[in-house]
């Protein structure tokens, strides 16, 4: 029988008991027995140019291959480089494996290369933390981190691999896989709480349906069509949990996101809210104050957080829809769905408009009109952003599960993620079209990554809405401040498809209406990363830098 080292009984675990294909890294010496490991059991390891790109890349793989996404960094910087990423998908309750070298343990507190305390950094925004300290454990950590990844409400997880251990050989047969039951466990509401939910649906004029990432991380997709198409109740998807129905759907409100919501819940008498917090983007539950609310919710703590329920269910989405089903009648609201509709695309008018009109200089909801032209529905979008984020979502659709992703909009308002997520989609779904939509601002976090993805040939294109500044912050200190007062808001003209061709891959840059569709063609048939930096009018400001500018008001 042969022996093993740490380092390879990681990747055997990966490949032969979680089917793990893909793994988002950046190399460091402390790590380098699971890279080998890598190499040993052919996992694909996607090196990126900085930590907190992996952790990006794995937390996106999460959402578009609905699996834990795992990222491998190095100990010290590459650990803090990491933390970035690492609260990202914390906040967004998304199933990352972090894992993590560490300095020997065998000279702790000597004062070794890139000794420092990861662990009590890292353990306020993980689920589950670990160090293995025995070679022979190491599959058994393993099982346990992906096991708190993906049970109950999934988040990220950290496990330490000091080089001692991942370095120690072992024979072959002394540390088994442990077998890990792919189940999924979760409570159940009772019958008494499920007829009260129905109830309140069933004597509903003009409920509301609005789902979020639980619904994204819900094996759902039957049980909520059948749910929404037999009460017949208008819905609006949001986060990741977009695109589990399309955004063309009938009962769908994604024709005018940001107005339907604030219009539908304004104006619904019951709201559904399933998988979604009542954070400041639903300004804490206090925008219906006339609604019944039926929430369902994974986490008990969510049912009455920041606005009580009149019908709390705890458990997976897509199980409680399915209980549901039956109990809801077969309801007709289209009058309801019709009315709201209509005066939703009424209140963005002027929006609609301007997607069909020529400026110069270029309008940033005309940009966004003629990339959906051009790429259609049948397409992955990333988008990233301060007011970039909203041009992207009122103006993008897909007919894909998670099509329309704006990660930067999320709790923690995470730049950066356009290009790392982008490159995570082609790699999930290489089959289809990806196109990142980003502000000038965000591109320059991660636009580097651009080297990762023309290294490892992962074809994408990246529109960039270049204002030549941090808009949302410009417009708002404009509001608030005056123009006479505007500090480090202003980039300045900057040729980012240069640095992209410079990199070896394909750039564009535009000034006028007429040469946006031209370039974009031009980029996808490139078929390698590519870059079009489209300078657009720096005088608009989105509504949500209004709102942004309200929520950070005092008294």
């Amino acid at each position: 029988m042969g022996e093993l080292s740490g380092g390879h009984l990681v990747a055997r675990y990966l490949k032969e008991v979680e089917k793990v294909s893909t793994v988002f890294a950046l190399s460091g010496g402390h790590i380098q027995q699971i890279l080998d490991g890598f190499t040993e059991y052919r996992i694909r390891a996607v090196d990126v140019r900085h930590e907190q790109a992996a952790a990006m890349m794995a937390h996106a793989w999460s959402i578009y291959r609905g699996e834990p996404g795992v990222c491998l960094v190095t100990a010290g910087p590459g650990f803090t480089n990491s933390l970035t990423g690492v609260v990202n998908a914390h906040l967004d309750n998304a199933p990352l494996v972090v894992l993590c070298g560490r300095s020997p343990l065998r000279d702790d507190m000597k004062g070794a290369l890139q000794e420092m305390n990861q662990v009590d950094m890292v353990k306020p925004v993980v689920k589950w933390y670990g160090t293995c300290f025995d070679t022979h454990r190491i599959p058994e950590y393993l099982a346990m981190a992906f096991r708190h990844a993906e049970e109950g409400r999934p988040g990220p997880v950290f496990l330490e691999l000091p080089p001692d251990v991942l370095n120690a050989r072992v024979p072959e047969g002394s540390a088994p896989n442990p077998a890990r039951s792919r189940g999924k466990f979760s409570v159940h509401p009772s019958d008494d709480t499920l007829r009260e939910a129905a109830d309140l649906i069933n004597n509903a004029k003009k409920p509301l349906f609005i789902g979020g990432s639980g619904v994204g991380f819900s094996a759902c997709d039957k049980s909520l069509e059948a749910f929404i198409e037999k009460a017949g109740i208008p819905f609006q998807l949001l986060n990741n949990g977009r695109g589990v129905l399309p955004d063309n759907h009938p009962l769908s409100m994604m024709d005018a996101v940001f107005t339907a919501l604030m219009m539908g819940l304004s104006q619904a008498d019951v709201v559904i809210a399933a998988g979604i917090r009542f954070n400041w983007l639903l300004q804490f539950g206090q925008t219906f104050p006339n609604a019944k609310v039926v929430r369902i919710d994974i986490d008990p703590h969510e049912i009455d957080r920041n606005r009580s329920s009149d019908v709390g269910l705890v458990g997976d989405v897509g199980s409680i829809l399915g209980e549901l089903l039956p109990l809801v009648e077969e309801r007709d609201h289209s009058t309801w769905v019709t009315d709201l509709r209509k005066a939703c695309l009424a209140f963005i008018d002027s929006e609609i408009k301007q997607r069909e009109k020529v400026t110069d200089p270029i309008h940033p909801i005309r940009l966004v009109s003629l990339i959906q032209k051009v790429v259609g529905d049948d397409a992955l979008y990333v988008v990233d952003g301060g007011d970039t984020s909203y041009f992207g979502l009122v103006g993008l659709q897909s007919k894909e599960r998670s099509g329309v992703l704006v990660p930067s909009s999320g709790l923690f308002g995470c730049l950066g993620t356009g290009i790392p997520y982008g490159i995570a989609a082609k790699l999930a779904r290489p089959e289809k079209r990806v196109v990142v939509l980003n502000g000038d601002g965000s591109s320059g976090f991660n636009i580097m990554e651009f080297d990762t993805a023309i290294r490892h040939n992962i074809p994408f294109v990246c529109v960039i809405n270049n204002d030549c500044a941090w808009g949302m912050i410009k417009h708002g200190q404009e509001m608030t401040l005056g123009r006479d007062r505007l500090q480090c808001s202003d980039l300045g003209l900057r040729h980012y498809e240069k640095v992209v061709e410079a990199l070896g891959g394909h750039g564009e840059f535009v000034t006028r209406d007429e040469e946006i569709v031209p370039a974009l063609e031009r980029a996808l048939a490139a078929n390698k990363p590519a870059c079009v930096n489209v300078l657009t009018d720096p005088t608009v400001t989105s509504p949500a830098t209004i709102m942004f500018e309200q929520a950070l008001k005092v008294g």
